[in-house]
């Protein structure tokens, strides 16, 4: 405890904290982790023998010692935090006790502990063993039956006392709806006290384009009459869900929710369910505030983003799910941001290090109990094979001539010269540009006509640029021999429909304006198509997508524009996936309930800035993952000059060559002056450079333009377009569940 310095016999103690001593000084921090004071030119032999009620004076404040905190506790940071999490028994799955009249193979949730029984079951209900219906556990994976375990420990209080979030970060494809829809069902229906259901009611929050999917899930999973979910929409409002007992279930759009706030405070929700939950990183926002009003403790955050990577945001998050476990936001940066970033700088000291890592440690500790994430790879053995591909598409004569002129116009050559006046918006409207260019050059003749009045710095680099067009040249005039890409596409397609006619394709990009152009090709080709963007209303989203995956859709093709998609859609229907721009999100079609094998081709255009990017994060993760999820970390905020001078450059697309020889237990680069499409150009990278594994590289096939087959017939009659391919097959031993 600690108080002003005083001579009076009865202080007036003003709060507690924490003293930690060294050699020959003294700190004061208060119970959020902040210096309140500091003293130094103590004796050694006087701080070293500080006991239980001892005084000390540490500048103006006078401190007596209540008790010796362990080391380990302080490094942790638990002598901080006013919160004392109390770990239970928990309950091991192997060892449950299953009653007799359980039939075999059934699911079977975990008794309370007697410490859970004291608060919860005053009324001295008899304990009834919750089971969960066996209509769903027929559909649930090994996988799927821990994560309903886990949700159910976490939402029942049983991992911490009076804690009941939790949050499952599983990976896309791995079905956290269905565990989801498991964790309502069993709780609406059952409870351990007496076999009183635990909820009334149950609210899922979801972005819009899913809200009509989450229904289509339940009724899915458990049929149109034994549950009645209720969506809101602009003919179905809220006032309604709370006039009528008939229904259970409330599924909301975020942005509705917003709207509605008033009447939903006003409902007794047993569970909260937020999908897409990782928007609620920031606590300031409208949603978030909104969502932590609500009276209901039982909170789940599904998300498929790994919520670790950024420690505020983390805090956010987990504030959201379980208020108060990890102290006020001020303790927390004092207590775990901060010492953990400082560990992390090249600079920190050995004991700044060592205090980071436990500081770690701990907070890994604490929130390990209700965090759950897994990766994809424990689902691969019951898909189908998948086939990645990564093809450098050979740009036309048009996309190297306007290359060259961007390149050496004066807005870039001011950003690789350094100049002061080029700022980060500069840069992205440099590579902006160049992607642009990289799809068809008609997108870059649009900024062109739209921006080239020079009042910003994105006009000032198409200044001069229309001259470079032929003079008949028209956005509007469709053009598939102007794009390397589009040649590549076409080509692709017209093999799949000849070859595979029942075969469905998934074609995604970015941008509008991108996928806009693709639908030209479309009906040029006269392909049949759904198209979903930013444009295309919420309620109708969710139709669009059950008219693809109809068995009787006469429908080729599905345009989607993976900003507007949400990673939750669906379109298995699909084998085909097709991502025409290098940033493009994960959008799969290879998840549970896919029968076909899945070919996935990203294409980029060879020798550009696409190829640039594409070696920078092979360098930097590998292969793995580049085919499917080159999107993260693509965009960039700030560039060296040496990273923008790598960027914005034109090599020789006709300079192609097999990326690495490999022979009998040798390494060696190719002799060509362009650099390795792996990112492995001698040493030149450095010792922080991940370099590729001989076994990765045995793994990946790599094929020429000019070779006389890529080994898969749909690529093969695009060959000419295309510079060269990486390859990967994932395939597994199916497994028989």
């Amino acid at each position: 405890m600690w108080c002003k310095a005083s001579g009076r016999k009865h202080k007036s103690w003003q709060g507690d904290a924490v003293l930690v001593t060294r050699g020959r000084t003294a700190t004061l921090k208060d119970m959020e982790g902040k210096d309140i004071g500091k003293g130094s030119g103590y004796k050694v032999s006087e701080l070293a023998s500080l006991g239980e009620g001892e005084t000390l004076m540490i500048g103006a404040k006078q401190v007596e010692v209540m008790g010796l905190i362990s080391e380990l506790d302080y490094n942790k940071g638990r002598c901080f935090l006013d919160v004392h999490l109390h770990i239970l028994t928990h309950f091991k799955h192997s060892t449950l006790i299953i009653s007799l009249m359980v039939c075999v193979g059934a699911i079977v949730m975990p008794r309370p502990s007697t410490n859970h029984q004291w608060p919860y079951n005053k009324a001295g209900l008899p304990l009834v063993d919750v089971v969960v219906d066996p209509y769903l556990t027929a559909h649930l994976r090994p996988h799927k039956r821990d994560g309903l375990l886990f949700l159910y420990e976490c939402v029942m209080g049983m991992r911490a006392t009076c804690r009941y979030g939790a949050i499952l970060a599983d990976e896309m494809g791995l079905g956290k709806t269905l565990q989801s829809v498991a964790l309502t069902w069993t709780l609406l229906k059952q409870g351990p006290y007496g076999g009183k259901p635990v909820a009334k009611l149950v609210l899922v929050v979801a972005p819009g384009s899913l809200v009509q999917n989450w229904e289509a899930e339940f009724k899915k999973w458990l049929g149109r009459e034994r549950i009645s979910v209720y969506t809101v929409n602009q003919d179905h409002r809220v006032e309604l869900f709370a006039a009528s007992p008939l229904h259970s279930v409330l599924v909301i759009s975020y942005e509705m929710l917003l709207r509605s706030l008033e009447v939903v405070q006003k409902l007794e929700f047993g569970l909260v369910i937020c999908d897409e939950g990782h928007r609620l990183k920031n606590s300031s926002i409208k949603t978030s505030s909104a969502l932590s009003g609500l009276s209901c403790t039982r909170r789940v955050i599904l998300t498929g983003t790994n919520v670790q990577n950024d420690l505020q945001e983390f805090y956010a998050i987990i504030e959201f799910v379980n208020p108060g476990i990890l102290g006020s936001s001020a303790a927390y940066r004092k207590v775990y941001e901060e010492p953990i970033l400082r560990s992390r700088q090249p600079i920190c000291t050995e004991e700044e290090r060592v205090l980071g890592e436990e500081r770690a440690a701990e907070l890994s500790r604490l929130t390990g109990l209700f965090i759950l994430r897994r990766t994809q790879e424990i689902i691969n053995r019951y898909l189908p094979p998948r086939l990645d591909w990564t093809v450098f598409c050979s740009p036309s004569p048009l996309q190297q001539e306007l290359y060259q002129a961007l390149l050496s116009h004066r807005v870039i050559r001011a950003c690789l010269l350094g100049s002061t006046q080029t700022q980060t918006h500069t840069h992205l409207a440099c590579i902006t540009s160049l992607k642009k260019l990289c799809n068809h050059p008609g997108l870059l003749y649009s900024a062109v006509q739209e921006r080239s009045d020079g009042g910003s710095a994105e006009g000032s680099l198409y200044e001069g640029l229309r001259g470079v067009f032929p003079e008949s040249y028209s956005s509007g005039g469709f053009s598939t021999a102007d794009s390397g890409k589009l040649l590549v596409l076409s080509d692709l397609l017209t093999t799949i429909r000849h070859l595979s006619p029942t075969d469905r394709v998934v074609l995604v990009s970015n941008y509008t304006q991108t996928l806009d152009l693709l639908q030209d090709l479309c009906v040029h080709l006269d392909y049949t198509y759904c198209h979903l963007d930013g444009n295309t209303p919420t309620i109708q989203r969710q139709r669009l997508v059950d008219n693809f995956n109809s068995p009787h859709s006469a429908h080729f093709l599905f345009l989607l524009s993976s900003k507007a998609g949400g990673v939750g859609l669906n379109l298995i229907s699909a084998s085909h996936l097709v991502l025409y721009d290098i940033d493009c999100q994960r959008y799969t079609v290879w998840r549970d309930g896919q029968k076909k094998t899945v070919h996935i081709y990203r294409l980029l255009t060879a020798g550009t800035i696409e190829e640039r990017i594409f070696q920078r994060q092979v360098s930097k993760q590998g292969l793995s993952g580049t085919v499917v999820d080159l999107g993260k970390g693509a965009e960039h905020t700030s560039f060296s000059s040496n990273e923008l001078r790598d960027l914005f450059s034109l090599t020789d697309a006709t300079l192609v060559f097999l990326v690495c020889i490999i022979e009998e237990g040798e390494d060696e680069a190719p002799a060509s002056d362009r650099p390795c499409q792996l990112g492995r150009q001698g040493d030149r990278g450095g010792a922080g450079q991940k370099h590729l594994s001989m076994s990765e590289l045995m793994q990946w096939r790599h094929f020429a333009g000019d070779t006389h087959t890529f080994r898969d017939a749909y690529l093969d009659h695009a060959r000419n377009h295309i510079s060269f391919t990486f390859q990967s097959t994932i395939s597994h031993t199916p497994t028989v569940q």
